[in-house]
């Protein structure tokens, strides 16, 4: 009898052994699976593709429109939810939004070498046309900087083949000038690829037109008597310049 019951606690102590472990071991995965960095909450993102989307004059009822959107995307700038915080009051254009939304692509935050997701919000507008007629509508053209100097003559870090060619409306740099720093890289072909912003213009649609103009250009990648740069693997930089008062 002695013997039975003292086998009987010594499996219990084993099986309590067992479980102790397996209980310590899930703990110990449970802490690391919570340490996984949290979203990057911001108040405003930064786009690689901003938004892009179309609707009939008809679809604001003849009225201007905001809507603030919420949205989410994971670290590789891929938006995964998106939902609408203040509202057209037009429901149609409200899906309209969202789905350019989801079709678009933020610029991921990057922390310590290392990409997080995001959670911020976007401003949009929309004006009836009728509200800026063709007759009203006055042009402002973006200036190169680079693009600038080499057509006076002088020395350039690089040289256009095709220089960025950027037509905005004036209304969207709001009543102030307004610039874009880019750099980028060339390929052998002087094709420019991997555009990125280092400084804001303050207007996510801007930045997101001189992103596609400088992408749209090309460099020489011959050396030139005006050119101190020869073609190798590296970044070159440019600025992009809008004057509220050079409308036309």
């Amino acid at each position: 009898m002695k013997s039975k019951l003292c086998f009987t606690l010594m499996l219990c102590l084993a099986a309590t052994s067992t479980y102790s472990k397996e209980n310590i071991n899930s703990k110990k995965l449970a802490t690391q699976i919570s340490t996984a960095e949290p979203a990057h909450l911001t108040t405003r993102i930064d786009w690689v593709k901003f938004p892009q989307f179309q609707y009939d004059d008809a679809d604001l009822n003849d009225r201007e429109r905001h809507a603030i959107v919420r949205i989410k995307a994971d670290e590789n700038g891929k938006v995964t939810h998106a939902s609408i915080q203040e509202s057209t009051g037009v429901k149609k254009l409200d899906q309209i939004l969202l789905k350019a939304v989801y079709a678009a692509k933020t610029k991921p935050f990057s922390k310590n070498g290392n990409t997080q997701s995001l959670i911020g919000y976007q401003t949009f507008s929309f004006k009836p046309d009728q509200q800026q007629s063709e007759n009203n509508i006055c042009y402002v053209n973006g200036l190169s900087k680079n693009w600038d100097r080499q057509q006076k003559d002088k020395s350039v870090g690089f040289e256009y083949v095709q220089a960025p060619q950027i037509e905005i409306e004036q209304d969207l740099l709001k009543n102030q000038d307004r610039s874009v720093k880019v750099k980028f890289e060339v390929d052998k072909q002087g094709k420019i690829h991997d555009v990125d912003l280092k400084k804001l213009s303050g207007v996510n649609e801007l930045d997101q037109k001189v992103v596609d103009a400088v992408t749209n250009s090309q460099v020489r990648t011959q050396r030139s008597a005006r050119t101190l740069w020869i073609y190798k693997k590296s970044t070159l930089t440019d600025t992009i310049q809008f004057s509220f008062d050079s409308c036309k």
